[in-house]
């Protein structure tokens, strides 16, 4: 007899009134009814409230659904394919805000003084303010904190460009490295570990052991790894392997 409405609301997540409005709007009519008159589900109605749902997620209105789903040249494979190009998309995306956000963090947490249009010409449209409260929190009784803070605020604009860049740069060159299969403990990608060591000196000194403590935080804390990981899944993993391998090969 399918599944009843309840049964389906709880294994899509959604109401009971959510399925009653798709039915009254004609997205999804359950296929068969009991002899009362209760909606009940086919196997092939979960199939089509997957994709209701997936298409929904992804922002689409009801109707652009209801259009997508009933276009007769449309097999179901070609569905599958548009929903994969849908999701890489939104990857894509996301890793970018995810990026975005993080470089906002690590801006405030280094003191960023600059006016607000510079801010948005160097880290887009996220503020770095918005994050001062975290980061005081967190490392406001470090004197690596303080440090950060007296020398981002002697940086111009066009000197955090530079140091923005240098940071992409290596991190680029890391992704390659790690692609083409290099170990992250080969000399190649220690040196780029030490020149990521080097690179943080423009916030404040780094010992190797502060910059094992980070590389470990990169791999801790989800925006961090998100930051380096836009660059190449796994790249936070590789990177904090390498920081490892250089603070051992040079202490």
């Amino acid at each position: 007899m399918g599944h009843s409405v309840g049964r389906v609301a709880s294994l899509a997540g959604v109401t009971v009134r959510t399925l009653h409005h798709y039915d009254e709007l004609g997205l999804l009519t359950p296929g068969e009814r009991t002899r009362a008159g209760h909606r009940r589900y086919s196997d092939a109605d979960l199939d089509r409230l997957q994709r209701i749902l997936f298409y929904r997620e992804l922002g689409f209105p009801l109707e652009e659904v209801a259009l997508l789903l009933d276009d007769p040249r449309t097999d179901p494979l070609e569905h599958l394919r548009r929903q994969h190009r849908a999701l890489t998309g939104r990857i894509e995306q996301l890793r970018k805000m995810a990026a975005a956000v993080q470089r906002t963090l690590e801006a405030q947490t280094m003191g960023v003084n600059l006016t607000p249009e510079e801010k948005f010409e160097v880290f887009g449209d996220h503020d770095p303010d918005l994050h001062e409260a975290e980061a005081e929190e967190r490392w406001g009784g470090a004197e690596a904190y303080r440090q950060s803070r007296r020398r981002a605020a002697s940086y111009t604009k066009e000197d955090w460009q530079r140091i923005m860049a240098e940071h992409d740069g290596l991190c680029r060159r890391l992704a390659a490295l790690r692609e083409s299969g290099e170990p992250a403990g080969s000399v190649r990608a220690t040196d780029l570990a030490e020149e990521h060591r080097a690179w943080i000196g423009h916030h404040y000194e780094c010992g190797y052991e502060m910059h094992r403590g980070l590389a470990d935080m990169y791999v801790a804390d989800e925006r961090f790894t998100a930051t380096y990981d836009a660059f190449g899944p796994g790249l936070a993993a590789y990177l904090r392997e390498a920081v490892h391998a250089n603070a051992n090969r040079r202490s």
